[in-house]
């Protein structure tokens, strides 16, 4: 048995132009008589993620703006119809903090952050051989001379 299925976005517009009102100042050679935009696309073996792909490819020849896409798409996913476990699967996935995770992670943020600071001013063990060396190798260097 053979499966074919074909997915298909169609968008038709005219623009008749109207010479009183605001339109008037705008020439004729400033907009299409008539815009056709048609998008297949096999659909049989079609992912979510490629029906996605496919639909933003239809909004931007329609004139959308590709952050009022962004925004769109992920408007789906956060919004008061998904659960919050839904929503945090996806901010796990894709490496996202919520805004209640902030306070927390700032937190850790500013530990590390001390952490690292109180390493840099300590001298440790490695800042002491190498200071050693240094002296070593002048003292030898001076006294070969």
């Amino acid at each position: 048995m053979t499966y074919e299925a074909e997915v298909q976005f169609k968008f038709d517009a005219t623009y008749t132009h109207s010479y009183g009102g605001f339109g008037s100042t705008i020439g004729d050679d400033d907009f299409l008589p008539e815009e056709h935009y048609k998008i297949t696309a096999p659909a049989a073996d079609l992912n979510a993620k490629q029906y996605f792909k496919l639909f933003e490819k239809f909004m931007l020849c329609v004139g959308m703006c590709p952050s009022s896409i962004r925004t769109g798409a992920m408007s789906l996913v956060f919004n008061d119809y998904v659960t919050e476990e839904e929503q945090r699967k996806v901010c796990e996935e894709y490496e996202l903090t919520m805004n209640e995770h902030l306070e927390k992670q700032y937190q850790e943020w500013k530990v590390r952050d001390e952490e690292w600071e109180r390493l840099k001013k300590s001298q440790g063990p490695m800042g002491t051989v190498e200071l050693q060396q240094q002296k070593d190798f002048s003292d030898s260097a001076d006294g070969a001379a």
